[in-house]
């Protein structure tokens, strides 16, 4: 999880986020939530933290989640989000790669004079071309 530079002291970020200061430490100490620091050590929650808080808030008074259920479910997330990512990455490069064995069948098309069609599990076609 990206940080985003911290911007509301714990009191503001306590009503942002609909709790008590105390429940932000009692977070922070079990690892839910880690707010960035001043140089004065004061505790700087981001808008990002806010979401998070009230994502964790959500979980525990809408759904009925203990804390060690909401760590697991936003540790879940993130797990998530990072196999999107990967799999945007492998996405984007199926597609390159894809491409690239178009361009080269398009040399041997006209290299052979035979049309060489790739279907979806990766067989090869080769038909005569017609000369017409």
């Amino acid at each position: 999880m990206t940080k985003k530079k911290g911007l509301y002291m714990i009191s503001v970020a306590a009503k942002l986020a609909g709790i008590h200061p105390q429940t932000l430490r009692m977070y922070e100490q079990k690892k839910l939530i880690c707010p960035s620091r001043s140089i004065g050590s004061t505790r700087l929650y981001s808008d990002e933290d806010i979401e998070r808080l009230k994502n964790i808030q959500k979980l525990t008074q809408k759904f009925g989640v203990n804390l060690a259920g909401v760590k697991m479910i936003l540790g879940l997330n993130v797990d998530m989000e990072q196999l999107r990512k990967k799999i945007d990455e492998m996405e984007k490069s199926f597609d390159e790669m894809r491409e690239e064995m178009e361009y080269e069948i398009k040399k041997v098309h006209k290299r052979y004079k035979k049309e060489i069609v790739l279907i979806p599990k990766g067989k090869l076609v080769r038909r005569e071309i017609k000369e017409r």
